[in-house]
């Protein structure tokens, strides 16, 4: 297949999937709930920090967690007691407990109030190609107040050699437009050629079928790899193509 008919083919595959549809059985259907900027952007942070295992309880455990934050997610953050925090248990998604939500829900607040909040934080290191640096400075920022070892596994950092597959899918999510009605459009501080694919065993199977990836591993190195196949297919929007990759590889067994 030439580099020609490699895009027109992806090209295909994302206008195939790359539609409100695709809502139906994805975890950006939690996010799609709300209709204000800070409530879209905590809810879909929060998604997408369980976003791994079935999808079907994924979207279970996300609404569940909505449904603890009183379905008004940005409120609670900003607002919530210590009442308020012990109301939150019992809650658990895989590894993911309610000590660590109830410190998510404590840095978050600390970010809206000191530090202007998700946009801000991941916007101020951003560098003119990549936003992996962000997610490790805002790793830093989000653990500055005390908390348990064991939360920090939840938030990952590129920079000591993860894909940070669940925060870019939630940088997807905010950045990229949202013209077919599936990602928000939200973040204008950031644009969409600087984003990374959410780069998972269903993403990194089918770019290397199609020889858009060599390295075996799901990391780091993987990623900044796949970012220069699919930047050549197209520099302005890149991760468009990670509804190709994940369509082909979760629906069509590619």
């Amino acid at each position: 297949m030439t580099q020609s008919e490699l895009k027109d083919f992806l090209d295909e595959k994302v206008a195939q999937y790359n539609h409100p549809k695709f809502l139906e059985d994805d975890p950006i259907q939690v996010p799609h709930r709300f209709s204000a900027k800070e409530d879209i952007e905590i809810s879909g942070f929060l998604t997408a920090t369980i976003a791994w295992g079935n999808r079907k309880s994924i979207i279970n455990n996300a609404t569940r967690l909505m449904e603890l934050l009183d379905n008004a997610p940005n409120d609670f953050i900003q607002n919530h007691t210590e009442t308020d925090l012990e109301k939150l248990g019992p809650f658990v998604h895989r590894t993911f407990n309610v000590i660590d939500l109830r410190y998510f829900v404590q840095s978050l607040n600390n970010i809206y109030k000191h530090h202007g909040g998700l946009e801000s934080v991941f916007s101020k290191h951003q560098e003119k190609d990549s936003l992996q640096s962000s997610i490790s400075q805002f790793k830093t920022t989000f653990f500055e107040l005390p908390h348990q070892t064991r939360t920090q596994k939840h938030v990952s950092d590129p920079l000591k050699g993860s894909a940070a597959k669940r925060i870019n899918m939630f940088f997807r999510w905010m950045v990229r437009d949202n013209g077919t009605g599936v990602d928000f459009g939200l973040w204008k501080s950031l644009k969409p050629y600087q984003l990374s694919c959410p780069l998972d065993v269903h993403s990194g199977n089918v770019a290397r079928k199609l020889k858009l990836l060599k390295r075996k591993q799901n990391d780091a190195k993987a990623l900044a790899e796949l970012d220069k196949s699919l930047r050549k297919l197209d520099p302005v929007d890149p991760v468009k193509y990670d509804f190709a990759l994940f369509g082909l590889g979760v629906f069509e067994k590619f």
